[in-house]
């Protein structure tokens, strides 16, 4: 048994202790790489692992928890502690991490009168439910009963979002209540009134979050703390995050941002965020909301100490350097194996229309309004609607109304125009030629917003409904498309050269390696690999590969599936051991 505490220094069982961590994600890592990932965090000469929990992937429906394979936190901790480093975990409801919906469950926008991050009853409710169970797996891991957490943290850069105290201490009590023994954090940045707003300094110990001037922010804080007190960057930004439509991906200075870590680790203690970015499997990506709606890109590489597929950087080589100056470098072999490999160019084997299969892949579900993703109990994916217009006349005034994220829009299953964003509400004018005419609106969820004032405004598909000259048309066939089905598109059905579709590719491997598809010559979709989602791509970039890890392939026979939105195919897909983050 052990014990963490702060005074005025961070003392491990009566010793002083200088944290120098480095932030994992066990959900953007496949669990087949969690120790080679935290092994060479070690080896950099880190004592401790960070990473946020996820609520939406433990608790992806309402009542409904998993906790096994890729989302078995308490084996990522286990595996840290066995290589030697201590944990800190950040298991608020809310995590930002530009993840979907900022890692809140979808469900919660069922209550039209949700209101997240406040101390609004059913939502306490809900996460007190919810840490009954996640607690249950990681509460005897706590340093103070022989694991390696040392601490926790309460919410997360609350003072960005509002100054509820009341939800801030209810949550800090919630999780005292659950048997947490460790001391509880909070983090915030150190600008204007961020502290204040996020912190509460009775139950939880203030950090920061923040990417450069770091001399000038530890002055902030040690002057927020009023006493001595240690002095941590909870999230140090070492690199930054891409969205579709970006020039380029981002890089920092190693230069720089060695310096600044060097004059972290003068003072006080850190977290690396990130030191693995990793990815954003299948529809797991957020996106931030300004002036315009800015979906992640697939890759969570964010300029990392390694990259998205786990390879060492010249950064890597630079803080491990600084960190020598303060600790001793341990040394060992890795555990792991890995190589990358490329399988070469592929052709499509069999493509049919998404139309010619709807009925394989979804159960309609029929109504006189159309019905939001949420209501429909769909979490992310796409959703299409299906209602029949009427003869030949011109439209005049054809709206989608409170309809998100981006929408393929259909005359008799041939494509018309597409909505995005700011773009969707706007008047569109056509002309229906046949004696009757079907419309069809295919939505996309882009990636539900994780930061700031639009969270609760999510819902996904159309929520109001779709005018018409004028008036709502109503009588609607809906089918939900969270696409996690895809073993029973029916590739026997037809082809239609424009309309969304899905491609079949199959490839021999006798060796496995990580591999990359390149998507060059494709409009808009995602890939499927062996049954698992590896994320989505868009022409727009600046992402043009996809990182596919070797544990999702197999010896013998490979399957992957390419479903394309908006009819921009090629016939060949290549797969290199090069990536292209753009």
């Amino acid at each position: 048994m052990g014990k963490f505490e702060i005074k005025e220094e961070f003392y491990l069982n009566e010793k002083p202790m200088k944290i120098i961590s480095g932030a994992i994600h066990y959900f953007r890592v496949v669990p087949e790489y969690w120790r080679d990932r935290l092994e060479k965090l070690r080896l950099m000469g880190c004592n401790t692992v960070e990473t946020y929990v996820a609520w939406n992937i433990h608790e992806p429906q309402e009542g409904e928890y998993q906790f096994q394979d890729g989302k078995n936190l308490r084996q990522f901790i286990q595996i840290a502690q066995e290589v030697g480093l201590y944990v800190i975990l950040r298991p608020a409801p809310y995590i930002c991490a530009e993840w979907e919906f900022g890692g809140l469950p979808y469900w919660l926008l069922n209550d039209s009168n949700m209101k997240v991050r406040f101390d609004y009853p059913p939502f306490m409710e809900k996460i007190d439910r919810y840490f009954d169970q996640l607690f249950a797996q990681v509460i005897d891991l706590q340093i103070t009963q022989g694991g390696p957490i040392i601490l926790m943290q309460v919410e997360n850069e609350y003072g960005g979002y509002a100054n509820d105290k009341a939800y801030m201490r209810k949550m800090a009590q919630m999780m005292l209540d659950k048997g947490v023994e460790v001391p509880l954090v909070t983090s915030d940045g150190p600008w204007g009134d961020m502290l204040e707003n996020g912190s509460i300094p009775e139950m939880a110990f203030p950090t920061i979050n923040c990417g450069s001037k770091i001399k000038e922010h530890f002055a902030r804080l040690r002057e927020f703390h009023g006493e001595k007190r240690p002095l941590m960057v909870m999230e140090f930004w070492i690199g930054w995050f891409d969205a579709w439509g970006d020039e380029k991906h981002h890089t920092t200075s190693v230069a720089d941002a060695a310096q600044e870590f060097s004059d972290i680790l003068e003072e006080g203690s850190v977290n690396i965020y990130m030191f693995h970015g990793g990815t954003n499997f299948g529809f797991t990506s957020g996106a931030n909301y300004y002036e315009k709606l800015a979906p992640d890109v697939t890759s969570y590489d964010y300029d990392a100490l390694l990259t998205e597929w786990g390879d060492t950087t010249p950064k890597y080589e630079a803080f491990k350097e600084i960190i020598q100056r303060h600790t001793a470098i341990p040394e060992f072999p890795l555990s792991t194996k890995i190589q990358k490999k490329s399988y070469g160019t592929l052709s499509a084997s069999e493509r049919v229309s998404l139309f010619a299969t709807l009925d394989t892949i979804s159960e309609k579900v029929h109504s006189n309004y159309p019905l939001s993703m949420e209501s429909l109990q769909q979490g992310t994916g796409y959703i299409y609607y299906q209602s029949q217009i009427g003869p030949a006349r011109p439209v005049e005034d054809f709206r989608l109304i409170s309809c998100m994220d981006r929408a393929n829009v259909f005359v008799n299953q041939e494509p018309k125009f597409i909505q995005y964003d700011l773009e969707i509400g706007q008047q569109e004018k056509f002309a229906l030629e046949a004696p009757e005419n079907e419309l069809g609106v295919l939505v996309e969820n882009m990636g539900r917003v994780n930061y700031s004032v639009k969270m609760n405004h999510q819902h996904k598909g159309i929520k109001d409904g779709v005018v018409i000259n004028g008036a709502f048309q109503s009588e609607w066939d809906i089918y939900t498309l969270p696409m996690d089905n895809l073993e029973k598109v029916d590739f026997s059905q037809k082809y239609v050269p424009g309309q969304p579709s899905f491609s079949r590719f199959v490839f021999e491997a006798d060796e496995l390696g990580d591999t990359f598809i390149d998507m060059e010559g494709w409009g808009k979709g995602f890939v499927v690999v062996n049954g698992f989602n590896i994320g989505r791509y868009w022409k727009v970039g600046p992402q043009k590969r996809l990182y596919i890890p070797a544990p999702i392939l197999r010896q013998g026979t490979n399957e992957i599936i390419i479903f394309e939105s908006d009819g921009e195919i090629a016939e060949q897909v290549v797969l290199t051991d090069t990536p292209d983050l753009g």
